[in-house]
């Protein structure tokens, strides 16, 4: 939500009604629907009722005698005739109660949230409850000052900020809006340590989404200070942070009890000791971030197969992990990570040592993974389909893309992974149209599937596998489906 966006639709202050209990009030502006009050003359009942009976009712017999006696107590009664000027005007959209015009703009994207509250004062009215900004993210460019920007925010119950630029201090946000949840400052590359410093220097309870990535000139001593006073964050990206250290990890994994999602992305100077801290290994430093859910460690690649063992150890509670691009994991850690019970999504994309022999560890662990990507992994061939298809149940979405698999690997797959509903084999060219055959006969819960580059498939597969069911996705582009 930009901030000419905000400031186009600026308001008086209100007091909406709290809650979405809709009661009516004597006096109220917005008259309640009563058709039956608008009573005609004796004269339009009459007549009315002479229609009614002699045309619009059901003609059981000509005399009323023999009509059941429901039925005659029902025709012999005088409706009430409703002019239609009266009905149109009491169900005009003008009638309707500011809580049920707010229920219906909490549907519209922010542009037209704004647009809607330019119609007339009573949609403006409405536009200010905060029902209507649940959820919402502020998008914001703050080059001056701009108190009247906050205060709307506030008003409106806006509890999440997007910085897109920033010239002035980050002081003025968590001023502005106290009440800020999630704190989005990605990408803002003048974010530096004193800046952070000046802004969090008090405890802020409700924040528990922080954004720093790509803020390349934030460092330990950032960290220092979130660990300090943001003790409630349970989602903190670090993603292109490249000057984040172990240090910065001990420090985190001291003050950051709550914390359940950590991206490490490209945090070069990141190593096996740091994770160690994560994992609560070294309790007489930090007791470590144990409630952590998803980790991603995505091209750290000074990490080994003993940070693998370490999270293995001490996070138990862990769903995902992404380690993807680090090129110094083996089959060894894979091993270590097939004992975690917890463990639902593993991204190994691009790690060139992992092979066939990892995989049976996944699948001899007893590994309960749903989510698996070893795409651009060279040493995996159609021996590691094998053993995916002897233990890996559960697999929901495996990604494949430029692995050395042919048709045979494919039928090994397809005759065990019935719930498969997401499958990347693109760049395979070994792939053929008897492996999609297969897929078709024995995949029937398939949605999505990757065939980009599958040089060696025909119109004649493709045909085949459009017919799937519940097929909603086939790529033979340039792009991944995830």
């Amino acid at each position: 939500m930009e901030e000419s966006q905000l400031l186009m639709t600026e308001l008086p202050a209100l007091t909406p009604s709290r809650g979405t209990t809709l009661l009516h009030r004597p006096g109220h502006f917005y008259h309640l629907h009563q058709p039956h009050l608008a009573i005609p003359s004796a004269q339009s009942q009459t007549s009315q009722a002479i229609l009614h009976n002699s045309s619009s009712a059901p003609h059981y017999n000509s005399g009323a005698t023999s009509l059941p006696a429901y039925v005659q107590g029902i025709s012999s009664r005088q409706l009430p005739h409703v002019p239609r000027n009266v009905a149109s005007a009491s169900t005009h959209i003008s009638s309707l109660y500011p809580e049920i015009l707010a229920l219906i703009f909490s549907y519209l994207d922010v542009r037209d949230k704004g647009r809607a509250a330019q119609v007339c004062t009573a949609w403006r009215d409405a536009a200010y409850y905060r029902s209507v900004w649940r959820g919402v993210e502020a998008r914001l460019h703050l080059r001056k000052q701009a108190p009247a920007l906050f205060a709307s925010l506030v008003r409106r119950g806006v509890k999440k900020v997007q910085v897109l630029s920033l010239r002035r201090g980050l002081s003025d946000v968590l001023k502005g809006v106290p009440n800020l949840e999630a704190l989005n400052l990605s990408g803002c590359y003048n974010i530096t340590d004193s800046g952070l410093t000046n802004a969090f220097c008090q405890e802020y309870p409700a924040l528990t989404e922080l954004n720093l990535s790509l803020c390349k000139q934030v460092t330990d001593a950032s960290l220092g200070r979130i660990a300090q006073y943001l003790k409630n964050l349970e989602h903190l990206e670090l993603g292109g942070c490249c000057n984040i250290t172990n240090t910065g990890l001990l420090l985190i994994a001291w003050g950051l009890k709550r914390l359940r999602r950590l991206d490490l992305r490209s945090c070069w100077h990141v190593s096996d000791q740091g994770i160690a801290h994560l994992a609560g290994l070294n309790r007489e430093t930090a007791d470590g971030n144990l409630a952590l859910e998803h980790l991603s460690l995505q091209d750290c690649q000074r990490l080994s197969d003993e940070a693998l063992r370490h999270v293995s150890i001490g996070l138990t509670t862990l769903k995902s992990i992404n380690l993807s691009f680090c090129v110094c994991i083996t089959d060894s850690g894979v091993k270590h990570l097939a004992r975690m019970s917890s463990l639902r999504e593993l991204n190994l994309r691009s790690c060139d040592n992992i092979s066939d022999i990892g995989m049976a560890y996944l699948a001899e662990g007893g590994s309960r993974i749903s989510s698996l990507d070893v795409s651009f992994c060279d040493k995996i061939g159609d021996q590691a389909l094998v053993h995916v298809s002897q233990g890996l149940f559960n697999l929901k979405s495996l990604s494949l893309s430029a692995c050395q698999i042919s048709d045979e690997g494919i039928c090994k797959i397809a005759k065990t992974l019935h719930d498969l509903e997401t499958l990347n084999i693109g760049q395979c060219s070994r792939l053929t149209d008897k492996g999609l055959h297969t897929i078709a006969e024995s995949m029937k819960h398939l949605k999505c599937i990757d065939l980009y580059g599958c040089t060696r498939i025909t119109t004649n597969g493709l045909e085949r596998i459009m017919k799937l069911p519940q097929l909603s996705t086939l790529n033979l582009g340039l792009w991944h489906v995830r």
